[in-house]
């Protein structure tokens, strides 16, 4: 991405959050999206992506809401800022104080602890309810592991991640 497209990107996100009443220091990197899986429209694969890191030490609570929520949200409404502001497809993911990297790897960590207990107990593990994003994460962590498959199941909020040998009904 272009230096220009990097400081809109940078300074929209400031003026915004000065205008919330959230006083942040604002970094934005490029990054291969080591730690933070890419959102499904934001990121082609092999290809650096831009990390808009949001550091605050108030109420960062707040910006990131009730499982990510409000964080969500924040992307949104920066990403139509940015692209009224550029001609270009500008794609860049949002995080706050490392919050959704932090998250990525736990959620990483426990598919590899359901892969390695459902190898050693040769049965099917199922995960907690997860968000879409959060599934497609296990989903793309353990398709590099050939002994097992996962596939989703339930509706809505409800929707789980089965962990079980490749292979196995």
């Amino acid at each position: 991405m272009n230096e220009k497209n990097l400081e809109i990107i940078k300074n929209s996100a400031k003026e915004f959050l000065d205008k919330m009443g959230f006083p942040a220091e604002i970094e934005v990197n490029e990054t291969s999206g080591e730690g933070i899986i890419p959102e499904e429209e934001s990121v082609d694969a092999g290809q650096n992506n831009v990390v808009v890191n949001i550091k605050t030490t108030d109420n960062s609570s707040f910006l990131i809401g009730q499982f990510g929520s409000n964080l969500q949200a924040l992307q949104h409404i920066l990403r139509i800022i940015v692209r009224k502001k550029t001609e270009d497809k500008v794609k860049f993911i949002v995080d706050i104080n490392s919050y959704r990297q932090e998250k990525n790897k736990s959620i990483i960590e426990q598919a590899i602890l359901a892969a390695q207990q459902a190898v050693a107990e040769k049965k099917a593990v199922i995960l907690r309810p997860m968000s879409s994003y959060e599934r497609r994460i296990v989903h793309m962590e353990l398709s590099k592991n050939s002994q097992i498959s996962t596939e989703s199941v339930g509706e809505g909020e409800n929707r789980k991640v089965v962990v079980k040998l490749a292979g196995q009904l």
